[in-house]
């Protein structure tokens, strides 16, 4: 009888991009822990979450999520697809202007670009939603909230897609970019201190 062991088949290029985005700098505002992730959508998948905090006060959230089909998936124009979700509270006066979410979406472009996370096949949609109290909640402040949902094609290194996606979640919550040169401290991943 000879011992059984169980045959790894993960590919080779998954176990790389994992590793790029393990070791991407983040934010550090952003506080991010692997999650499990879908299994349904693509042969092979690693999801992230992620929760900007400032002052222990969360401003935004999010996921990252990588799906990798070694056979290509011609909806994808490739074998991996980058899938974010995410959303902060803005100013209910920010809610109500139209061009919100066009900048909602050009902040994702925007930081990929200045990640030089170069992508294809870009998709996704800008929701912004306005509540008011009325009747006994009359008094209560108007909120709102921003959510981004988006998936493309990655061309480039995938670290620089997770840091693109940490910028997204920092733009959503209101935080200033870095400034050019400003390197992130690391943060330790596995939850809140």
């Amino acid at each position: 009888m000879g011992v059984h062991r169980e045959i790894d088949r993960t590919p080779p290029a998954f176990v790389t991009a994992v590793e790029q985005l393990t070791r991407a700098e983040l934010r550090p505002e952003v506080l991010a822990d692997v999650m499990p992730a879908p299994q349904r959508i693509a042969p092979h998948a690693h999801a992230l979450s992620g929760d900007v905090v400032v002052d222990d006060e969360d401003l935004g959230t999010g996921r990252f999520i990588l799906l990798h089909d070694p056979a290509g998936n011609d909806a994808w124009n490739g074998e991996f697809r980058c899938v974010t979700f995410a959303k902060a509270d803005v100013e209910a006066e920010m809610a109500a202007d139209p061009a919100l979410h066009a900048v909602g979406w050009s902040w994702l472009t925007d930081a990929l670009d200045a990640h030089g996370a170069d992508f294809t096949a870009a998709s996704g949609s800008v929701t912004v939603v306005r509540t008011e109290g009325f009747g006994e909640m009359a008094d209560d402040d108007a909120d709102a909230q921003i959510e981004v949902r988006a998936s493309w094609t990655p061309t480039s290194e995938l670290g620089a897609h997770a840091r693109a996606w940490s910028d997204l979640l920092c733009a959503l919550a209101g935080l200033p970019p870095l400034a050019p040169g400003v390197i992130p401290l690391q943060r330790r991943r596995g939850g809140r201190r």
